[in-house]
């Protein structure tokens, strides 16, 4: 029997991992339990691999062999982001990492998303963002529109307003709005 080869273009069918290279494996194992709520599956001097699901891993950690830092304006991956399920769930977020002493070095309504960015020890971003739109039409339209064109980074927010909005009931549809707090 023989098999076609096609050369049309195949999409990636699931995230599968991303690996970093860190200054501290150690420490940046902590970091990542602690933010992502990661464990390892498996570690040597060299490698961790950890995961939060049921994947193999999800992230892989390499002790650097060198003392050289990337600078944050060289090429290279700036973050990884992560979709929450509500606003709720990531002011939880956001108050639990508070409580532990890591809070986001960038909090930013970018229109499409109210996102939290957090760094590990070697400045590598996370990010955690939620869907400003019910919808993929409404979240589309906005992204074809002029206000998006004219501002397609967003607007910086204080995230302990905005915890303090939502734990005061503030309408979700109001804070997920830019400028809101």
């Amino acid at each position: 029997m023989t098999r076609e080869v096609k050369t049309d273009l195949v999409k990636p069918g699931a995230f599968a991992h991303y690996v970093i290279r860190c200054s501290d494996k150690e420490k940046s194992a902590q970091w990542y339990a602690s933010v992502l709520g990661m464990e390892p599956v498996h570690e040597n001097p060299m490698l961790t691999f950890m995961t939060y699901d049921d994947e193999h891993h999800r992230l892989a950690l390499v002790q650097n062999q060198g003392d050289e830092k990337l600078s944050k304006t060289a090429p290279g991956m700036d973050h990884v982001g992560y979709t929450l399920n509500s606003l709720g769930d990531l002011m939880s977020t956001y108050k639990r990492l508070k409580d532990e002493g890591i809070v986001p070095v960038w909090p930013i309504n970018h229109g499409v998303t109210t996102s939290l960015y957090y760094e590990d020890p070697d400045g590598m971003r996370v990010e955690f963002q939620v869907e400003n739109f019910p919808t993929k039409a409404e979240l589309q339209g906005f992204m074809h529109s002029e206000a998006f064109s004219q501002n397609p980074i967003g607007v910086n927010f204080d995230p302990d307003k905005m915890l303090e909005r939502y734990e005061n009931g503030d309408p979700i549809e109001e804070l997920l709005q830019q400028g809101s707090a």
